[in-house]
């Protein structure tokens, strides 16, 4: 039995291994992407660059693993259930349950493995994310902002601008809310520059030949519009990312989702999102083992030893749990059910599935 339980891993490493260096290569490539202009075009720093660009791993790795195993699973035993080395092992008197446990140990290892992941390493990568970004806002201003869309990432206001190239700004549209039922400021201009002052946590915008709508002190639903050749308008970062915002329920470890819940609890404030976020990172961790508990009876069933078609097979199914998580996130947000059954929902439906197909190969 041993020599078999052996057999079964050897079969399965070289998979796994395949899968997700395929896998973490492909979200890499997506991320040097989207990061590469930011050194070509933007003139960041390359090693700004390379810390956002580890850090932006750690999200994905959540998803990747259970994945990465589901694959694993289905391109090992499916080669060998083609092989009929299956069905010559059921005739030879073994239980197809000797089979599957090692995986199903392996799962539960990697298992426990992401929950530590989940809920300590993935949150501050995601806060060291954010924080990377903030310094890029902070030392070069237009590297992530976008010519032809609205810009609300700074304070009070929101900005429209129609061409960036470098720190160079041309027709600049800047919206200055005023509240509900009141009409916002705005301020036009034909062309701007960024000047960044990050000891102070802020950048100045120098508008030049422009116009802006000054409020009317005695009816100021009223405004008088202003021209002027230069102006300055100075922009407040802190909504923007970084260490000056609260941690987002994403960016929190376990303990700090715990002591956020008593906090909010003391406020009288609903504590929802936080329970969701709880229950979100341990259930997702747990898709490890999930999926070796569906996999191992799929792979047993459809024979299937085409990587490809195994591959294409592991992307839909777990598409279609990974939809259902989204799906349970949602409903659980809404209060429509409870956060603890909602992030669970998920692994107990396709769990039960992996239990009802592995008792159905065991018996027949």
């Amino acid at each position: 039995m041993k020599i078999l339980r052996k057999y079964i891993l050897t079969e399965f490493i070289m998979p796994f291994i395949l899968s997700i260096s395929v896998l973490i290569f492909i979200f890499s490539l997506i991320f040097l992407t989207q990061y590469t202009s930011l050194i070509v075009n933007k003139g960041v720093e390359i090693s700004v660059v390379v810390k956002l660009f580890f850090f932006s791993l750690f999200y994905p790795f959540s998803y990747i693993l259970p994945l990465a195993i589901f694959t694993s699973v289905l391109w090992s035993l499916g080669r060998i259930s083609s092989d009929n080395e299956i069905t010559a092992i059921k005739a030879a008197g073994t239980n197809i349950i000797h089979l599957i446990i090692p995986l199903i140990t392996v799962g539960l290892i990697f298992s426990l493995f992401m929950v530590l992941f989940n809920s300590n390493l993935m949150p501050s990568a995601n806060f060291e994310r954010r924080k990377a970004l903030m310094d890029i806002g902070i030392n070069n201003p237009t590297a992530t902002l976008e010519a032809g869309t609205f810009i609300d990432s700074f304070q009070k206001y929101i900005l429209f601008i129609y061409k960036i190239e470098g720190n160079k700004l041309t027709n600049i549209r800047i919206y200055e809310p005023q509240g509900p039922g009141k009409p916002a400021r705005t301020t036009i201009a034909k062309k701007g520059e960024f000047i960044s002052l990050p000891d102070k946590g802020i950048i100045k915008l120098k508008l030049i030949d422009g116009s802006s709508d000054e409020p009317n002190p005695n009816n100021p639903s009223m405004f008088y519009k202003l021209n002027f050749k230069t102006n300055f308008i100075n922009l407040n970062i802190a909504k923007a990312q970084g260490s000056q915002v609260n941690k987002k329920p994403k960016d929190m470890t376990l303990d700090e989702l715990k002591e956020e819940i008593k906090r909010v609890n003391h406020s009288g404030i609903d504590p929802t999102p936080l329970i969701t976020e709880i229950h979100k990172k341990v259930s997702l961790a747990f898709a490890c083992l999930i999926m070796v508990l569906i996999g191992c009876p799929l792979s047993i069933i459809t024979k299937q030893r085409l990587k490809s078609v195994n591959f294409g097979l592991a992307l839909v199914i777990f598409g279609i749990y990974y939809l259902l998580m989204l799906g349970a996130n949602a409903l659980s947000l809404e209060g429509l059910i409870p956060a603890h059954l909602a992030m669970w929902l998920p692994n107990i439906i396709f769990g039960m599935i992996g239990l009802i197909f592995t008792l159905s190969i065991c018996v027949f």
